[in-house]
């Protein structure tokens, strides 16, 4: 696979930088909170992500394509249980909608920062010492169970939020979009500055097992950071649209723990069996269709059982 041009980088900056404003003004002052909206944006995310794989099978080959792909399907795919988790952060605040897009946007900006950081480090360190791969195996078996054993969609509260509202003074309510009020002379942080910090902490967290994940399928940095930023960039949509839906995937972190055991097992055994990009896709693919398609069975079974 042919080394990354220079201006490859600065059209994926460029476009990145592009999207984000656009994200930001269309829906300023609550614009765009419909789930209709919501569902209409994250395919418009989904075709821009798959748009931009054949940018990457243009640039830098078919290989490079399938790589982009499947790191891009990983990373969509562990979003899902991001989503969850600002779900129970915006709940557990009493966050209304209205304002829920402007902290979803600072947190997805930051997610891009950390992302990097994640992924330049781990690059440089896969380099230099090929071990690692074994210590990144070995943290996504180790989350696979987690996610496993855990049903994200059950969850109540938020450990980091929980742990902040003990030890920062906080106010009751939300106050229009503010981050910091200030009663009776004292500056307190408000809900959603709890839901920002509480998004970014986690999003550090799943960032330590996702960004292994991507690494199972390549250790190019330019397929890494461009698959895991055209994932991260639909949150925003992808939440409003399962936040709606939350229990009707009764099964899909099953569906996650699957991708992450597969991914954890691709990176362990690497060295001695080679698992195509292309052939990843499928399995990814599979996984979560098969979850999906799982838990719809069960609602519809349910459903007709009511009835």
């Amino acid at each position: 696979m042919q080394s990354t041009p220079s201006w490859a980088w600065v059209v994926f900056w460029a476009l990145l930088l592009a999207l984000l404003v656009v994200d930001l003004l269309a829906h300023r002052g609550g614009r765009g909170q419909s789930r209709r909206a919501a569902i209409l944006w994250s395919l418009a995310w989904v075709g821009l992500g798959l748009a931009f794989c054949g940018f990457v099978w243009v640039t830098l080959g078919s290989s490079a394509g399938h790589e982009y792909l499947a790191a891009w399907l990983i990373e969509k795919s562990l979003s899902l249980d991001n989503v969850f988790v600002f779900l129970v952060i915006f709940r557990s605040l009493n966050v209304p909608q209205r304002y829920q897009h402007e902290v979803l946007f600072l947190g997805i900006f930051g997610a891009l920062v950390f992302r990097a950081l994640f992924i330049f480090v781990g690059a440089a360190a896969l380099q230099r010492w090929g071990w690692v791969s074994y210590v990144f195996g070995a943290i996504l078996l180790v989350t696979a169970w987690r996610v496993f054993r855990e049903d994200p969609s059950k969850q109540e509260d938020n450990r980091v939020v929980a742990w902040l509202s003990r030890k920062l003074p906080v106010a009751d309510q939300v106050e229009g979009p503010r981050f910091v009020v200030k009663h009776q002379g004292r500056r307190l942080a408000t809900p959603l500055l709890l839901a920002l910090v509480g998004l970014e902490v986690t999003d550090i967290l799943f960032a330590v097992d996702s960004v292994p994940a991507a690494f199972s399928v390549t250790t190019d940095t330019f397929i890494l950071y461009s698959s895991n930023a055209f994932a991260i960039l639909g949150l925003r949509a992808l939440y409003l649209v399962i936040a709606g839906a939350v229990g009707q995937l009764k099964y899909l972190h099953y569906g996650l723990a699957g991708v992450l055991t597969f991914a954890g097992v691709k990176m362990v055994v690497e060295e001695w069996v080679h698992i195509p990009p292309l052939l990843s896709v499928a399995i990814i693919v599979t996984v979560i269709g098969a979850a999906v398609g799982a838990s719809l069975v069960h609602r519809r079974s349910v459903g007709h059982a009511e009835a």
